[in-house]
């Protein structure tokens, strides 16, 4: 099966060539930690003597997740060395961020002769996968290298079942390396085993992203600069829309228009959930000819009423501290929305559309504790002006979502637990084994 797979792999590589060549040349993001991806281990990673945990975390929300885990894992753990890899670039350049660059690194492409390097290199003990990152080679040779192996904060989305299901019989040859996965809710924990995953290595531990750690507004210098610049623009009210998608932003823009017809110093800060958007999004602008700024082109300046785009990375979970409003992005139309939980640390009132199959557990819970609204296109800017005209309101909403997610938290010492066994057990790496 393995073999059949590698070259199946292997070919539709070789086919898509042309495509990933013609891609390199328009976007830098293909091009970045290529070497690494074809299994040239950094060599910072190589000349270490310790065994490692190694934490893979594709993107930006991943890395978030499993920031706190990484470092109470090596507080606990000094004799071992922890690594994170990430697929993409903006979560390499947020974990490059949050750890030292020594112990960051790209994910490889899920080949024997990519993967093998990297595990006769870093020697792993445990190896923990953030979510749901199920690489055949790479899963069969970790295991061969005499790692234990943890899928944390684990879901399986709507999208993806009936997919996962249809290939039920592979999948569960395919997961039987994986020692224990630690689901995000019961209802993941149901469909991990409907997909096959052995019923007696599945447990509930609850959602990582509600422990994250943000950095304090009045640390921030983003957000302390932004209000400063707010007020010298005599700007507000405030409207936070972030991780926001394509066919999205014109809808907020509408929408926004109508708030402004009432509240003319109004601002609007868009963060696109994609950094290749950025100048897409400007150009959405240009056309609506709203007044705009871009943060890359921003020096300190008053902000004036209308748009300031968010184009940059890392940014946005802090600025939700400024809003008076948050919109979280993705939900208005159906790409399954993103994550509440950072709007909900400020205390900020929500709202988002009716498109929340990716956080529906997250959603709901906070539904019911009229933390959140959830609305449509034609209802939202009805919605925000209500809000911005009840100030008492956005308050109490603001609280009931910190209260909400106060009852949530655990999650990180609940996943420590789990893997606090597989690193004392006295299991000797077998790296030379892939050789």
């Amino acid at each position: 099966m393995y073999l059949i797979y590698s070259a199946l792999l292997a070919s539709a590589l070789l086919l898509s060539l042309p495509y990933w060549l013609w891609q390199m040349t328009r976007h830098s993001k293909y091009r970045d930690g290529l070497w690494q991806k074809l299994g040239r281990v950094p060599p910072p990673l190589a000349d270490y003597s310790k065994p490692a945990i190694w934490i893979h975390a594709v993107s930006v929300g991943e890395v978030l997740a499993v920031s706190r885990l990484a470092k109470e894992l090596q507080s606990e753990f000094p004799d071992y060395r922890v690594v994170i890899s990430t697929t993409t670039p903006t979560g390499q350049k947020l974990a490059r961020q949050r750890f030292d660059n020594d112990n960051v690194f790209y994910f490889p492409l899920d080949l024997g002769f990519a993967v093998r390097p990297y595990i006769q290199a870093l020697h792993p003990r445990l190896i923990v996968i953030a979510e749901t990152e199920f690489w055949p080679n790479f899963l069969r040779l970790a295991k061969a290298g005499g790692a234990s192996i943890a899928v944390v904060n684990a879901r399986i989305s709507d999208r993806s079942l009936p997919g996962y299901r249809r290939w039920r019989r592979l999948l569960s040859v395919i997961l039987r390396p994986i020692d224990i996965f630690l689901a995000q809710t019961e209802e993941d924990a149901s469909r991990l085993a409907r997909i096959g995953a052995p019923q007696d290595r599945i447990q509930v531990s609850g959602n990582l992203k509600y422990d994250i750690e943000i950095q304090p507004a009045d640390q921030s210098s983003i957000v302390t600069g932004l209000r400063t610049s707010l007020q010298k623009g005599n700007a507000g009210p405030i409207i936070v829309c972030g991780s926001t998608v394509e066919d999205e932003e014109l809808l907020l823009l509408n929408a926004f228009q109508s708030v402004a017809a009432t509240h003319p110093n109004a601002v609007m800060i868009l963060a696109p959930r994609h950094p290749e958007r950025f100048n897409e999004v400007a150009d959405v602008l240009n056309a609506t000819q709203i007044p705009f700024v871009r943060r890359s082109l921003w020096n300190d300046e008053p902000i004036l009423p209308g748009v300031f785009l968010l184009d940059g990375i890392g940014e946005l979970a802090a600025v939700y501290a400024l809003a008076d409003i948050a919109f979280v992005g993705g939900s208005l139309v159906p790409r399954g929305g993103h994550n509440i939980i950072e709007p909900a640390q400020h205390g900020v009132p929500i709202v988002v559309g009716h498109h929340t199959e990716n956080f529906r557990d997250i959603a709901s819970f906070f539904q019911k504790r009229n933390a959140v609204r959830i609305v449509g296109p034609a209802e939202l800017p009805l919605v925000w002006l209500e809000l911005l005209a009840d100030p008492h309101e956005r308050a109490a909403m603001g609280q009931r979502a910190q209260e909400a997610m106060q009852l949530q938290k655990g999650a990180t010492e609940r996943t420590l637990q789990a893997l606090r066994p597989r690193l004392r057990s006295t299991v000797t790496p077998a790296a030379e084994r892939l050789s």
